[in-house]
């Protein structure tokens, strides 16, 4: 067995015992098993794929360290206070975060990305949340539905992402702690030939994760 081959084993070695350690954090903070799986992943992606492959690793490796469970039955609650009668879901996710779904009645009008007073709400609650809880971060996802064109829907759907960092930012979250991704007309979860398919795929999604490099 040759040096580089053995090199392999022993870091799969560390990675399991790694891994196993992060089964242990369950019941109490995700943070650190995140924090430890993107250790063992970047380990893993340094050998496979060099520097690239270290920061793909990484975020793998965080992802299955979220696994390992948060409690998010606190923030789930207050948040299910503030957007109730507002047809937001709140789901956890496979991936350890935590998903809110809030549709185009409560967010934004027909070709705005001014946030309504009915999202406003909603928003400050998400502030408080994220205040309190230092460990977790938010990212935006923007979604339009197919009428116009693709280059306008992305622009649309990056803004109004982009204004509820801006939001969260001016109630003094950490732009860090914020990110806004636009999908445009992508990813539809309804029928675009209908009003009610089109109001659906108009929608915001906000994904919280916990992360260890973000807390206190």
């Amino acid at each position: 067995m040759n040096a580089k081959v053995m090199t392999r084993f022993a870091v799969f070695a560390v990675a399991g015992s790694l891994l196993a350690g992060c089964a242990t954090q369950q019941g109490t903070n995700t943070a650190v098993g995140t924090g430890v799986g993107a250790g063992t992943g970047a380990a893993l992606g340094a050998i496979f794929g060099g520097g690239k492959g270290a920061a793909i690793g990484a975020g793998v490796g965080a992802a299955v360290g979220g696994i390992t469970g948060y409690n998010w039955q606190a923030i789930h609650n207050k948040l299910s206070g503030a957007t109730k009668g507002t047809g937001t879901q709140i789901t956890e996710q496979p991936d350890g975060s935590l998903k809110l779904n809030i549709p185009s009645s409560v967010t934004f009008d027909t070709n705005s990305y001014a946030i309504k007073p009915s999202f406003a709400p909603v928003l400050d609650q998400l502030s408080q949340t994220l205040t309190q809880n230092p460990e977790i971060i938010a990212q935006v996802v923007g979604y339009t539905d197919s009428t116009g064109s693709p280059a306008y829907n992305q622009t649309l759907s990056v803004n109004r992402a982009q204004s509820v960092t801006g939001y969260l930012g001016q109630r003094g979250i950490n732009p860090q702690r914020l990110s806004a991704q636009g999908m445009g007309q992508n990813n539809p979860v309804a029928d675009n030939n209908t009003d009610a398919g089109r109001a659906a795929n108009r929608r915001v999604e906000i994904y919280l994760r916990a992360t260890a490099q973000h807390a206190q």
